[in-house]
């Protein structure tokens, strides 16, 4: 199950927004095939598997990270392919909570006589997935929050100046992180100051092409339709109060979609269910302190990403968060930081928020 696992996360860049699975035939030690999930549309980890084993695949078990499909979607069920195949076990790190799934696959399996069992490793299969377990079970993505600051938790020196912060490698790093991501969200403040592309620049990632959507916060719709991004390979969301002239901008090659306010800025839970209903199940926020702490605030991140640099910025500089509303210390929100590691001469936290 562990090998299987490893091969769920070669789909890390191109699998969504199907969930990651991996697949693994054996006999006893011996593995006789494996396969995963790259791309949406083709193959399910299973079919690749079987098509790996071969004759082999019959009487062998299969190890398999996520519940087999037992619906067609863009491809057939993967329970038929193990069933021809003559599998004579199946074991799931974790059942799929998607309504079309959840258990129709173990309980065909077993109605054909393979016996099943679920739960090994379940933690380590829920983790990788939790982008999709998130949209589907919370009707909203998984939310990642990045942050780069020094180590007095500068973003910024007072006058705008932020370019660079951290080094070229936890860059890169930030690259792997929107690659990961159905969509990267951003304030129309940092596109004013920054013309931010948001893009996926990394050539060494098997994309297979895909480009995150790019999500504009931009109550007023005050999207310049010279910003670089809308002139790039992928699709761009601004997302805005009211009724405005979006004829400029959706000629310009970006989307226009209306929510309701919540106090100054768009409502930022609304644009996240309209996301899910997209099939995003992940979502990159690289934004200012006003869009961070609104968001910190009203409990819509999931977990923090912190590149922090080794040196010290001083006092005339901006913070990482706005958030009025926290007055005194028990309005402090506590971090369960679960990975710190060294990238480049920086040091990357990431950590979930307890709310």
């Amino acid at each position: 199950m562990e090998r299987a696992l490893q091969l769920a996360a070669r789909g890390q860049y191109s699998a969504h927004p199907n969930p990651m699975v991996g697949c693994v035939i054996a006999h006893d030690e011996e593995i006789v095939g494996e396969g995963w999930h790259k791309i949406t549309g083709e193959p399910h980890a299973e079919v690749n598997a079987l098509a790996a084993a071969g004759a082999r695949a019959r009487g062998a078990t299969a190890y398999v990270s996520l519940e087999p499909c037992a619906h067609h979607g863009k491809t057939p069920p993967c329970i038929d392919a193990l069933i021809a195949a003559g599998v004579s076990e199946v074991v799931i790190a974790m059942a799929d909570p998607f309504d079309r799934v959840d258990g129709r696959g173990l309980d065909a399996l077993r109605a054909a006589g393979i016996t099943t069992s679920v739960g090994l490793m379940a933690d380590e299969a829920a983790a990788l997935n939790k982008g999709f377990v998130s949209r589907v079970t919370r009707r909203r993505p998984f939310v990642r929050l990045k942050v780069a600051a020094s180590i007095d938790g500068a973003i910024a020196m007072k006058n705008g100046e932020s370019q660079w912060i951290t080094g070229p490698e936890a860059r890169e790093d930030v690259q792997r992180q929107r690659a990961r991501s159905g969509a990267v969200m951003t304030g129309i403040g940092t596109v004013l100051a920054d013309d931010p592309a948001l893009n996926v620049r990394t050539g060494e990632l098997d994309t297979h092409g895909l480009q995150p959507l790019r999500v504009v916060l931009d109550s007023r719709l005050r999207m310049p339709i010279t910003a670089q991004m809308l002139a790039l390979p992928g699709a761009t969301l601004v997302c805005c109060c009211g009724s405005h002239d979006i004829s400029p901008l959706e000629k310009a090659g970006a989307e226009i979609a209306s929510y309701g306010a919540a106090g100054d800025t768009v409502d930022i839970a609304a644009v996240l269910k309209d996301l899910a209903g997209r099939d995003v199940n992940d979502v990159l926020v690289e934004a200012g302190p006003g869009v961070a702490g609104y968001m910190l605030e009203r409990e819509l991140v999931d977990e923090l990403v912190i590149y922090q640099a080794p040196h010290i910025m001083g006092s005339e500089t901006r913070t990482m968060f706005q958030t009025p509303s926290w007055l005194a210390l028990a309005d402090r929100k506590v971090l369960d930081v679960h990975d710190v590691c060294q990238i480049g001469r920086d040091t990357r936290i990431t950590a979930r928020v307890q709310y």
